[in-house]
């Protein structure tokens, strides 16, 4: 037989060295070696010197046909694992079994082969006095530590050697429901669950060698139930023992519960149960690639869903949108993602289909939708507008497939309703536009952008200016002027109107103001501010009184111009409203009246000042028919309001609206929109003439 060992430089070791060696360990009698092989049938003994022949009395025959579990009865398999690892060495004092049947203690030190298949395993007999008064000394330790924590309710283990168990609290019995004596030696690891068992025991080992370690891993209770837990190995010396640990476990079960409960609740519709629009976006997101195709979504709108809810209720409401839920999910193909998008809204998503598939998937599901359902003694078709995008070339990101989904879903609607519309591209390039002047105008009003133009309003029987009429202008940077007529029911749609309106109430009130410090007595008397129907609510008072407060200006200097049909959308909160700014100071008027259809007799009870005759009825007066407007006239002299006549184009229209009794007249025949400079100068040129 020869040997070679590596040493630095590639140097051998001189072969009678090695033979020298090697024959004092086999005849030695005070040192028992033996030498262990992993087979297909586990690890057996191959060999042993004569000190262990002695100490176990075994033979060598005997040996080779001995399991090597069985001459160390008290290990389990995960901890022969410990004992025999193939990385490094392993040291634990253990009780050996000996061919008389007796039980040697004693420390066994194993060192692995350089290929990981054979171990040279040295035991030392731990039987002479020294090494059992280190054991009783390790003993009183085992005692005090089991004081400080039988009654601790952090479950806690306690090994001095190896992965055998001296001590366990009360805490980890009741964690795992079974009882201490079931749970020392090697008991505990049967219930850590057969999944988790591998890491547990490479903790074990590294807390064995000196690592401060921790893992998650499940325990498997008495009863079958799993719980969820970290535990947490530190080294431990016991002198004359060996290297053992201590470990704490923290059970996380139900605070994992808990966050898997948060991490649902944030991502799904409380209502329905279905993925919300946080996780659709991420599911989409996820399955979104760029070139890519096989991607689809179907955006629903339930129509006429507001008729249910105020009808029927909102409960019943919420039982429609439970029933949709359902029935959207049975109907869908196994794989597809179904989501709540917000209110009567839901999304499904489909991967791997193209426009056909995805088309006759949205047939499918409005018949699936329109079948009847009871709600509240009442059957109730629930049909949607279902709008279809399939991926192209042109999506670029994830959230472009949803946005174009609800734009086809709009054309739907605008369609007929229950219909199912697969995307325009030109609606689609004008939606996008859309959005771009959305965001172009939210800059707009956070930059001051939005400038005014004044156009004075002259008194019919005198003929001198007495007012301005504030008018919004936007010149966008690239595109140019943009008409009010665009970009205000813009701002209505988007919600940038309440911004849109406190920029131009502030700056009117600021221009007042200079024009009183530039005119004196010259300055226009007051100005007309338009108020858009979503600005009417409560807030408006209060955000009229700041602006005058802020600028100093008493309240008679503004009067508010609200449309008609601003006014008959919400009667009874529009005259509240109206009501405070009049107890304000604040002038009133009706914009466009004529062309709302309003109640008269309801007319009669609002708060206002004056009545604008629409700029239609003016330019009719030139092809004969001043019918209208005579009776605007009328009415509002029989109600004591006074009236102002928009649109005046001629001196002739003047003429005629003065002669019919009209109180104020406006148009470009009398004065056109001017910047606050132009006007400072033209209204200082028109009280000197006056002069």
């Amino acid at each position: 037989m020869s040997v070679s060992i590596s040493a630095p430089h590639e140097d051998m070791v001189p072969p009678e060295v090695v033979s020298s060696v090697f024959y004092s360990a086999t005849v030695s009698d005070s040192l028992a070696i033996l030498v262990a092989e992993a087979t297909a049938a586990g690890q057996r003994l191959t060999w042993c010197n004569e000190g262990a022949v002695q100490l176990l009395g075994y033979g060598l025959d005997d040996l080779r046909a001995l399991p090597l579990d069985q001459l160390f009865p008290s290990l389990g398999g995960g901890e022969l694992k410990l004992l025999l690892r193939r990385e490094r060495a392993a040291r634990m004092t253990l009780p050996v079994h000996t061919a008389s049947g007796a039980v040697v203690e004693a420390v066994v030190i194993t060192t692995p082969s350089p290929g990981g298949r054979m171990w040279t395993i040295r035991i030392l007999s731990t039987s002479n006095e020294h090494e059992r008064a280190l054991r009783a000394t390790a003993d009183a330790h085992e005692r005090r530590f089991s004081a400080l924590t039988e009654r601790s309710p952090v479950p806690t283990l306690l090994s001095e050697q190896g992965m055998r168990l001296a001590h366990v609290n009360d805490a980890f019995c009741t964690l795992v429901g079974l009882r201490a004596e079931q749970l020392l030696g090697t008991g505990w690891i049967n219930s850590i669950h057969e999944d988790d068992l591998d890491a547990v025991i490479e903790q074990v080992a590294a807390a064995l060698d000196g690592d401060e370690v921790e893992t998650q891993a499940r325990l498997v209770r008495d009863d079958g139930t799993v719980r969820t837990t970290v535990i947490r190995f530190a080294h431990l010396f016991t002198p004359g023992v060996g290297a053992g640990f201590v470990g704490t476990i923290e059970d996380i079960t139900d605070r994992l519960a808990f966050e898997a409960k948060l991490a649902h609740q944030a991502n799904h519709d409380p209502l329905t149960g279905l993925p919300n629009r946080t996780l659709l976006a991420q599911y989409v997101a996820e399955r979104f690639q760029t070139g890519a195709g096989g991607l689809a979504c179907l955006f629903l709108d339930l129509d006429n869903f507001k008729v249910v809810n105020d009808s029927l209720g909102h409960t019943a409401g919420d039982e429609l949108l439970v029933e949709v839920a359902a029935r959207l999910r049975a109907t869908v193909r196994p794989g597809d993602l179904v989501a709540r998008f917000g209110g009567d809204e839901f999304v499904v998503v489909c991967e791997k289909v193209d426009e056909e598939a995805v088309v006759a998937l949205a047939g499918r599901v409005s018949e699936a939708l329109a079948r009847p359902m009871r709600l509240g003694g009442v059957d109730v078709r629930p049909y949607a507008s279902v709008g279809v995008t399939v991926q192209t070339a042109e999506h670029t990101a994830a959230d472009e497939l949803i946005r174009d989904c609800d734009i086809a879903m709009y054309q739907a609607k605008a369609g007929g309703k229950g219909r199912v519309t697969v995307l325009d591209q030109q609606a689609r390039a004008e939606a996008r536009d859309k959005l771009r002047l959305v965001a172009e105008l939210r800059d707009a009003i956070d930059r001051r952008e939005i400038t005014l133009t004044y156009q004075p309003i002259f008194s019919a029987s005198e003929g001198h200016p007495v007012a301005v009429e504030s008018l919004a202008r936007w010149t966008h940077g690239e595109r140019g002027p943009i008409s009010p007529a665009t970009f205000v029911p813009l701002a209505e749609e988007s919600g940038l109107i309440s911004g849109l309106g406190l920029l131009v109430l502030d700056e009117t009130c600021r221009q007042l103001a200079e024009w009183d410090h530039l005119l004196g007595p010259a300055a226009p008397p007051r100005a007309n501010v338009n108020v858009s129907a979503l600005q009417l609510d409560d807030n408006l008072p209060g955000q009229v009184a700041a602006a005058l407060e802020r600028h100093e200006l008493a309240p008679s200097r503004i009067s508010v111009e609200i449309t008609e049909s601003a006014l008959m959308k919400d009667p009874t909160s529009a005259r509240e409203i109206l009501q405070q700014l009049r107890d304000l100071g604040i002038e009133l008027a009706i914009d466009d009246f004529g062309t709302g259809y309003s109640s008269l007799a309801y007319l009669r009870h609002l708060p206002v000042d004056c009545l604008k005759v629409d700029r239609s009825f003016v330019a009719e007066m030139a092809q004969g028919h001043a019918e209208i407007a005579s009776a605007v006239i009328a009415l509002a002299a029989t109600l004591n309001l006074c009236t102002v006549a928009e649109g005046v184009e001629t001196l002739e229209q003047a003429a005629e609206l003065t002669q019919l009794g009209v109180t104020y007249l406006q148009g470009f025949s009398l004065a056109e929109p001017m910047t606050g400079g132009h006007a400072a100068a033209w209204f200082a040129a028109y009280q000197k003439d006056e002069s």
